[in-house]
């Protein structure tokens, strides 16, 4: 039987910030079997793509091409032929000088099915990351974007007489390392060589900078500011209102770049909020949880769940599985009508409410120990259910037996370690981690062992998760309350724009 040929996406991932990425790319790089990939798309962005998947990289720079065009092509055109769903992840868009068009050319030659998903080009959210309208109706009506080279050769041909007569803003992608000859030409082409212009660095990044000067003077301010690529140079009146625009850099955390390890499933909110400050979020490898294998003790435990006065809960995770274990015997809350509960924190809490039951039980510190001690201060009577993760702490427990409580521990769910998929690692530009478990802090260790962790600036949400990432050497910072919005006011108030 002959194979099913499979399909292409040709998808534009923005110009780096994963908040730039269309409905459609994000839906797309869910349920692709590949990802085929450029250098070019952020970091934020790839940290989207799902574990599991298959990665190629085939990132190409300025005069640095290790996976030639041709052999892009083809593996583009095997993997469809494989019958694969081939995700063609290319920064910016794909048909903005992305050579998207030369990457349909061998596939429509072989009959191969393909879509192209536009994405959002750096030759407009650049400026506008910067603070530069690319039109301004006080300043010019048209902007035009210019290669600065092409296929042939490194430096395009450009009628430059041309371009100086439009008086329009001009934008040169891929010119860098051309900007001293792109500057002459339009200075010799007759345009006012004191006409406003800038070259804007890393854009959309947390690291983004830019030099605004003249078209006379930018190459020498260029070179004092050692600007590197990827970047865009940018011609023109509206250059000018860069400084008065400026609103990226303003945000709380807009020149941060924050790594988070959390479990995947439970990361959006955490990042969520981080990149609504302004910061720049990369997802990395932590870990997963999943659901213990029937056994004659859990089964043993829920036929007689209605005999425990108390139930404690140490995390979010703890009750989705507890619930579920319950439905699957044959039971629902019903049977804890008796039953008190007690939670490790406002977390756990909520999600305790989410299935109609309020808690009658949290420390006002968010720890295992500081539960158990509360428990114990209370004299709790009977037998304590604790329906926890496989590899739960001995806080809870300790605090426990100091208190002469009675109590059952019982591994609902087990704790997983994602192993790196070779397409986010933790980078020494991330300025600080954001540690929301210890497990967390565990798995980034296990997926970086070759880096200096005395270097990694660690933000964490309570004391039992400092306490692992101090064992590691790391620098801690430590969130007074152990939930996610005073973790989150915490990076703000400490390392957040003043």
């Amino acid at each position: 039987m002959e194979n099913k040929i499979g399909k292409v996406w040709l998808v534009g991932a923005g110009p780096s910030d994963p908040g730039l990425l269309t409905v459609k790319a994000l839906k797309l790089i869910e349920e692709g079997d590949v990802i085929v990939y450029d250098n070019l798309v952020g970091q934020g962005v790839l940290s989207l793509v799902p574990s599991g998947k298959e990665v190629i990289n085939v990132g190409k720079i300025a005069g640095n091409h290790p996976v030639p065009q041709d052999e892009i092509n083809l593996i583009l055109l095997n993997k469809a032929l494989e019958g694969k769903k081939v995700i063609r992840l290319k920064g910016g868009d794909p048909f903005v000088f992305g050579r998207g068009g030369e990457e349909l050319e061998l596939l429509v030659d072989n009959n191969i099915p393909f879509e192209v998903v536009p994405g959002i080009t750096s030759a407009v959210s650049v400026p506008a990351y910067n603070g530069i309208p690319v039109t301004h109706r006080d300043f010019t009506s048209s902007f035009h974007v210019i290669t600065g080279h092409t296929k042939k050769k490194d430096e395009a041909d450009v009628d430059y007489d041309a371009l100086v007569r439009l008086e329009g803003t001009l934008i040169f992608l891929m010119g860098v390392g051309s900007m001293d000859r792109i500057c002459k030409g339009l200075i010799d082409a007759g345009m006012d060589k004191n006409m406003p212009a800038a070259v804007l660095e890393k854009g959309t990044r947390a690291s983004q900078r830019k030099v605004v000067a003249t078209v006379s003077t930018l190459v020498e301010e260029s070179q004092k500011a050692e600007i590197k690529t990827p970047a865009i140079i940018m011609v023109g009146k509206v250059c000018q209102l860069s400084d008065s625009f400026e609103w990226a850099s303003k945000r709380p955390l807009g020149e941060l770049k924050i790594g988070v390890s959390r479990p995947e499933k439970k990361a959006s909110k955490l990042a969520g909020k981080l990149a609504d400050l302004g910061a720049e979020v990369v997802l990395l490898p932590s870990i997963y949880s999943v659901a213990e294998e029937d056994s004659d003790i859990l089964k043993s435990t829920f036929e007689k769940i209605d005999s425990y006065e108390w139930i404690a809960f140490t995390s979010p995770t703890a009750v989705e599985f507890f619930f579920e274990k319950l439905i699957g015997y044959g039971k629902d809350s019903r049977c804890l009508s008796g039953t008190k509960f007690a939670v490790v924190g406002k977390g756990t809490h909520n999600k305790l409410l989410s299935y109609g039951i309020i808690s009658d039980l949290m420390p006002e510190t968010f720890t295992g120990e500081a539960l158990g001690k509360l428990m114990s201060d209370k004299h709790i009577t009977g037998t304590v259910l604790i329906p926890r993760s496989k590899i739960g702490g001995s806080e809870l427990l300790n605090a426990l037996d100091a208190g002469n409580i009675k109590y059952e521990d019982v591994a609902i769910y087990d704790t997983k370690y994602q192993n790196a998929n070779n397409i986010v690692s933790y980078t020494e530009d991330i300025d600080m981690m954001a540690f929301t478990s210890a497990s967390t802090v565990k798995s980034f260790v296990e997926n970086n062992k070759n880096i200096d962790f005395a270097k990694v600036k660690a933000v964490c949400i309570g004391t039992e998760t400092a306490k692992e990432a101090t064992n590691h050497g790391m620098e801690i910072f430590v969130s007074p309350r152990a939930t996610i919005d005073e973790m989150v006011n915490y990076i703000e108030k400490e390392f957040g724009i003043k």
